[in-house]
């Protein structure tokens, strides 16, 4: 009989298998408890309860636990990045940030992404398969427990499509919010989108009270099928109305992501076009100096084009900021240290302190 895997499950759901064991219904909350505030790495450890039900969680249950493989900290800014391995032998990548409102962490959600963006790593080696949530956990309570410091903000920008993976995306927003776990306010999330209309409106009507942020990076529906091929299979005026739908059913304002690539997308008319394509919405623009990789031609805007574009933003009164980038000299951008370790077939012995540079 093939095991349960019970860290992605509710508590709800807890509770019924702890009873469905024959045990006392206090030991679903140590239980839980164990597994999502404690960050226990195996049943073992959980020696409030006793070794009878210890056994049988053995017995019944697989319990995910990510191990880490690699972590290096930034010289530059303090940021962290983490390599770490699934049980099933493929490995995902994480990155800590530290802010004055506190930290916060951009999970992966899939291993590999199948979205093809012309800019990102992580989308060279196509989509392997989708993270359990109890993977998507995995990578926040490691980096909490690594550093013993609060993590209070998540972002879903790492590698994959979270959207791609809604499912599991929407349990692992429910476990990560929980009052029993970490209990991260629904506010303190933002899920990064390519556009996938249909799971946007999804999403929407589910009236989370998280921040949407569209992958835009385009000004015409042309461009955008140049930069990102899941443009060919939704029109920018349907994503853009989903977008609309998600601000109508949550009052939550969009966040659109636009990354600037030199003589790409980043003219006055291309600055033009954005303006009116976006310019009646409740929105933030963040504009993204793309990170080169050396599988792409593109290169990063220079600093007065990115400010030209951010002032005639601002002239029309949207909300712009350029984003600051970080861990630069850890490889901080998403795919890059998942890529560089495949590429290898290691990953080199980096001391926290160090960098890769």
């Amino acid at each position: 009989m093939e095991k349960k895997e019970i860290r992605s499950m509710n508590y709800r759901e807890v509770q019924q298998e702890v009873a469905a064991l024959g045990e006392k219904a206090f030991r679903a909350g140590q239980l839980y408890q164990w597994m999502h505030q404690k960050f226990a790495d195996s049943f073992d450890v959980m020696t409030n309860l006793p070794a009878g039900f210890r056994e049988k969680l053995r017995a019944e249950y697989t319990y995910t636990v990510l191990e880490v493989v690699q972590r290096l900290v930034s010289k530059i800014d303090g940021t962290e990045k983490y390599l770490f391995r699934l049980p099933d032998g493929n490995v995902i990548e994480s990155v800590l940030m530290r802010y004055h409102h506190g930290n916060s962490v951009c999970i992966s959600t899939q291993v590999g992404c199948r979205m093809g963006c012309r800019f990102c790593a992580s989308t060279l080696g196509g989509r392997t398969r989708d993270l359990l949530p109890s993977e998507m956990l995995g990578q926040v309570y490691q980096i909490q427990k690594l550093t013993g410091e609060r993590v209070s903000h998540l972002v879903a920008m790492g590698t994959g499509e979270p959207l791609d993976n809604y499912d599991n995306f929407l349990r692992f927003l429910e476990l990560l919010t929980d009052e029993h776990g970490l209990n991260i306010s629904q506010r303190n999330v933002t899920v990064s989108t390519c556009g996938i209309v249909e799971n946007i409106r999804r999403l929407a009507d589910e009236k989370l009270q998280i921040t949407l942020a569209l992958s835009l990076h385009a000004s015409s529906q042309e461009k955008r099928k140049e930069l990102m091929p899941v443009a060919y299979r939704y029109e920018l005026k349907d994503v853009l109305e989903a977008c609309r739908y998600y601000f109508a059913q949550t009052g939550r304002r969009i966040t659109f992501e636009y990354s600037l690539v030199g003589g790409v997308n980043d003219t006055k008319q291309d600055a033009k076009r954005l303006v009116e394509l976006i310019g009646a919405m409740n929105c933030h623009v963040n504009l993204i100096p793309v990170n080169p990789i050396k599988e792409r031609s593109y290169v990063q805007s220079n600093a007065s084009a990115i400010d030209a574009f951010k002032n005639k933003l601002e002239k029309y009164g949207i909300n712009v900021t350029i984003r600051r980038e970080m861990g630069r000299d850890i490889n901080g951008a998403c795919g890059q240290l998942r890529k560089s370790y495949l590429d290898t077939g290691a990953a080199e012995e980096i001391k926290e302190g160090d960098a890769v540079v």
